[in-house]
């Protein structure tokens, strides 16, 4: 069975991200060990709360390097609201900017909309060749966010060697970055533990990736 560690750095939701993923079929651990979260077929990333507070959590694990790690060597890692937002290379909340991972330039920041939190479903506009999104078609994911990144600011490989990510948008008052597709870097805006039916078969489709 495939095995995934769920990253436990004080942050996210770890129990319902723990129980979704062993819906979708696999052995699921939650833990900050070093060695555990390396060694897993797959890295789940959650987050909630602010960007500033993710990412003091994140390092006080050395997650920030076990995701580096990980990715060096294509290992697949899978952030989640604030866990994917973290992957950035900066936020900025209340004017306060904090360095992020940078696995992604860009900077994340709040929501140009008339309501905000942005909570509740949304649907997503997916390339057309998404694994993520296969088989879920026009299906809506439950959001709950702020801040989130507004741009995409990764150049093509000017090579044409690495395939360009594939990023999925979502709308709230501006556009903005739902879910991105990046070799063995995934993430999602939204919280797919939350989506029902829709979130397990993303979570389903991320899982059959890692075989």
């Amino acid at each position: 069975m495939t095995s995934i560690v769920i990253l436990d750095y004080g942050s996210g939701n770890l129990r319902s991200a723990e129980r979704a993923v062993a819906r979708a079929g696999a052995d699921v651990t939650v833990t900050a060990d070093w060695d555990a979260a390396l060694a897993a077929d797959g890295l789940v990333v959650p987050g909630v709360g602010a960007f500033a507070a993710c990412m003091a959590g994140l390092r006080s694990v050395r997650g920030d390097q076990i995701i580096g790690r990980r990715l060096a060597g294509g290992r697949p890692v899978l952030g989640i609201c604030v866990g994917m937002q973290i992957l950035f290379a900066k936020g900025i909340e209340h004017g306060v900017t904090t360095e992020g991972c940078a696995e992604w330039p860009g900077t994340v920041d709040r929501l140009d909309a008339p309501v905000v939190p942005h909570m509740g479903w949304n649907t997503i506009d997916a390339p057309a060749d998404s694994t993520l999104f296969q088989g879920l078609g026009d299906a809506r994911f439950y959001f709950v966010h702020s801040y989130a990144a507004r741009s995409w600011d990764l150049e093509p490989d000017p090579t044409g060697l690495i395939p360009p990510p594939r990023v999925t948008w979502s709308e709230h008052g501006d556009r903005f970055v739902a879910a991105v597709e990046n070799g063995p870097l995934c993430a999602t805006q939204f919280h797919p533990e939350k989506s029902g039916d829709a979130g397990a078969t993303l979570l389903h489709n991320w899982l059959t990736t890692l075989s």
